[in-house]
């Protein structure tokens, strides 16, 4: 992996982290975009916090932001919806478009989506107060995750082992979202392959002494291992990079973020999502892969902001940005 483009930091404007938001991965926001600013500013990028929980986004344009560094997490950061509105306001943003984005955030359209296109996913059925659950479970088998269709970080989770437990994990993911899908539990090896600039970084394999992978073990715990390299033959990873890039392309993703599979006992891939704008704090996996490969954590900010003022993964909104001012009678 090479290192950053050698870009003078003037050359991306005045640039916006945006950071916090309203969505339920508010803290964890927080985390990322501080460290995300922090190294931008190192860089000597003219980088500026912005918190949209506290302000209008019509400030960007206003003031005069060139660009926008995307450190936001779930809804109304990770969903579309704020890239939908600095396509209008005609600013470049990391990451993916509105509809990648979108699709990537709603775990039960993007399983659909993998289901036309031939991406394994594990099966699943959406869930509300009506369902049988003794039928979903013959269906599904035990354990079944029960999650949020429109939620990150684990949050609303549950692995459910009996019958009578699904009501009450129900119960939980709908504190979170009126979607709900009860997903087949995968038993194997949990991995996660991160992307830059469309390409696949190393993957990490992943191990909790909790339930499964959630909120604490995630950001909190420190008994949670990160095994890297991942342990397993060059051949079956390579492979498996290939795998996640068409699960990640086959959502319309672009520019940078993070798959996340898993690999069962016979060596088969279930992709369980994407995460367009995936953590930058210091548990956060992208940014491990990226050191792992010789990329710092600075340089690879710089990558990502470059991606979005320079590179393919902002290709769309160059022209737009380009015609910011223009007048339309």
């Amino acid at each position: 992996m090479s290192t950053a483009p050698d870009l003078h930091p003037a050359s991306f404007g005045k640039v916006a982290v945006l950071f916090g938001g309203r969505s339920a991965e508010r803290e964890v926001s927080l985390k990322s975009g501080t460290m995300v600013l922090a190294a931008l500013r190192a860089g000597g990028v003219d980088a500026h916090g912005f918190d949209p929980a506290w302000r209008p986004l019509e400030d960007l344009q206003r003031e005069g932001f060139g660009c926008v560094f995307i450190a936001l997490h779930g809804r109304h950061g990770e969903d579309g919806t704020v890239q939908g509105a600095l396509e209008l306001l005609g600013i470049p943003y990391t990451g993916s478009g509105v509809l990648a984005s979108a699709l990537a955030m709603d775990k039960l359209r993007s399983k659909l989506l993998w289901r036309g296109a031939g991406v394994a996913t594990p099966d699943f059925e959406p869930l509300d107060e009506h369902t049988d659950a003794a039928v979903l479970v013959e269906r599904l088998g035990l354990p079944v995750m029960v999650k949020p269709a429109c939620e990150g970080s684990s949050i609303g989770m549950s692995k459910v082992r009996r019958v009578e437990d699904i009501a009450g994990a129900y119960a939980l993911a709908a504190r979170h979202d009126k979607v709900i899908i009860a997903e087949q539990f995968i038993e194997g090896i949990e991995l996660t392959a991160g992307v830059l600039d469309d390409s696949p970084l190393p993957l990490i394999r992943l191990e909790t002494p909790r339930d499964f992978y959630d909120y604490e073990a995630k950001y909190l715990a420190a008994d949670t291992r990160y095994i890297l390299p991942c342990g397993l033959p060059a051949d079956v990873e390579e492979r498996l990079q290939g795998e996640s890039l068409r699960a990640y392309a086959s959502l319309g993703c672009r520019g940078w973020g993070r798959v996340d599979f898993m690999l069962d006992r016979e060596g088969k891939p279930f992709f369980l999502e994407v995460n367009t704008s995936p953590g930058m704090t210091d548990h956060s996996l992208v940014p491990m892969a990226a050191k792992h490969v010789g990329l710092s954590y600075a340089d690879l900010c710089l990558r990502i902001l470059a991606l979005a003022t320079h590179g393919a993964g902002g290709k769309d909104n160059i022209d737009s940005h380009a015609a910011r001012g223009a007048h339309v009678e």
